[in-house]
């Protein structure tokens, strides 16, 4: 596998592992040097040298940083800019009963998102 694939296919069999709906609607896309987990077509989760976040919101936001979860950056043009991505909590990074609920709460905030966007012009 590439690099950074192999991980990517471990997170994603993390997540579809989580029972519903994650089982069923989970993809990985490759992206922007890195990957985007979606669920039912909306990315709740992303993968950026080998660590991966999961969406927030200003409603959950407040329980990853008390959890102690990073955000995700990236430089463009000398300056970090930060996504509404959040690293998981460690004792989640490999417990399927911990991930679970920062997963169904990244869903969460994502399909919040998604609501508010304004629909596509043909």
């Amino acid at each position: 596998m590439p690099q950074g694939q192999e991980f990517a296919a471990h997170a994603c069999d993390l997540l579809t592992r989580l029972g519903a709906p994650f089982d069923q609607g989970t993809r990985l896309r490759r992206m922007f040097g890195g990957h985007g987990i979606f669920c039912d077509g909306i990315m709740f989760a992303l993968i950026a040298d080998e660590t991966l976040y999961l969406k927030v919101d200003e409603e959950t936001k407040p329980a990853f940083v008390d959890a102690g979860c990073k955000p995700f950056t990236y430089d463009k043009a000398g300056k970090a800019v930060e996504l509404s991505y959040l690293t998981v909590p460690d004792d989640a990074a490999e417990d399927i009963d911990a991930l679970r609920p920062w997963a169904h709460m990244a869903l969460a905030a994502a399909n919040r998102a998604q609501a508010k966007k304004k629909p596509r012009k043909s």
